[in-house]
Formats: C-alpha cells, sequence, structure tokens
C-alpha cells in the first residue's frame, strides 16, 4: 500500500500542463492529457481573458494584439500595452492586474520584482496560464497561454471595435500619454 501511494504521488508530480509555467512542450515536463475542446476554442477563451483583463483596468489604457503563437497542442495570446505607463505606476499597474486576477479565483504562481521588468503569474481554474509583465521600453505586455487541447487550426484574435485588425507584426511600442498611468509620482498612499 505504502509503495502504491509513493507511485501514485510521483506520478501526479510529473505531469504538467504545456506553457508557460511549469513544464510541457518545450519545458521540460511532460503533456497532461488533452482537454476537449479544440485550439480555436482555447484561442477565443484566452482572448476573453485578456479582454475582461483590459477592461478590468481603470483608468483604461491602450492596447494592441501582440504576436499569436500556436505550438503542438496549445495556443499563446498576447497583449500589448500602447499606454506609456511610468516606472512610478507600475506597482499599481500590477497590483490592479493582480487583485482582479484574484478576485476571479485565479491561483497566483509567482513574481518577478525585478525594478526594470517586474511579472506576475496566474493560472486559471481551467489550468490557463496568465502573465503580465513589463517589458522591452517598460511595455506592458499579457500573455495567456491555453493548456493542451485538440489540434485545430487557429484564426487571429478578432479586432476589439475602433483597433486596427492583427495584421502578426510586433505591436508598436507604448507611445499613448495618459496623466494617470504616465505621471511621474507614485499613487498616493502607496511606495
Amino acid at each position: 500500500m505504502k509503495y502504491r501511494l509513493i507511485f501514485a504521488a510521483l506520478l501526479v508530480a510529473g505531469t504538467t500542463s504545456c506553457g508557460m509555467i511549469g513544464g510541457g512542450n518545450g519545458g521540460g515536463g511532460e503533456k497532461k492529457e488533452k482537454s476537449n475542446m479544440n485550439m480555436q476554442e482555447a484561442a477565443d477563451r484566452a482572448d476573453a481573458l485578456l479582454a475582461d483583463t483590459m477592461d478590468a483596468i481603470k483608468p483604461p489604457v491602450d492596447w494592441v494584439h501582440g504576436l499569436s503563437s500556436d505550438l503542438s497542442c496549445s495556443v499563446s495570446r498576447r497583449v500589448a500595452v500602447t499606454t506609456v505607463i511610468s516606472n512610478e505606476r507600475r506597482g499599481s499597474f500590477l497590483g490592479i492586474v493582480e487583485r482582479h486576477w484574484k478576485k476571479k479565483g485565479f491561483t497566483h504562481r509567482g513574481s518577478n520584482n525585478s525594478k526594470s521588468s517586474p511579472a506576475t503569474y496566474f493560472l486559471t481554474s481551467d489550468n490557463f496560464q496568465i502573465r503580465l509583465r513589463f517589458g522591452y521600453q517598460g511595455q506592458a505586455q499579457f500573455e495567456v497561454t491555453t493548456p493542451c487541447v485538440e489540434e485545430s487550426e487557429v484564426s487571429p484574435p478578432k479586432p476589439r471595435a475602433g483597433a486596427p485588425e492583427y495584421d502578426g507584426s510586433e505591436p508598436p511600442p507604448p507611445d499613448e500619454r495618459s496623466e494617470f498611468w504616465s505621471a511621474d509620482s507614485p499613487v498616493q498612499g502607496t511606495s
């Protein structure tokens, strides 16, 4: 009996999903059993997660779809914020996003507290990995990586109302100024 429990624990520990956190497809882990959705349905779910997150940011920011990729069993969707978010406001921005994801019931998987490229990583209850990271030129970049799903064709993200259609190119750097997000002082009451 003891050996069965050890074997079961090892089996569970060795099973990971595809994606950017913890292995799978290119990460050194084994693939989890595939979901019953296909890659297009998973991409649509990822797009909805990103749109919901962007809607939760107040005051609102400008954003565009970023590079999208289809892996062997998963899809990654990205959003790049084109509003300039000052170094002094990054903590507030991260806080708004983290509180929103926690309110949605997502599990916090880790953070990078780097001054130049802070990041936060979460996992949804249906194993979609979602991340916010500040990258090149201080641009806030969101990414959702789906769990392993059934292979299918995947369409590019649908353009949002009033935004240019996603053409597969690199997103532009942040160049839109915001009275709030681009300010050179921390939000009152925070450090």
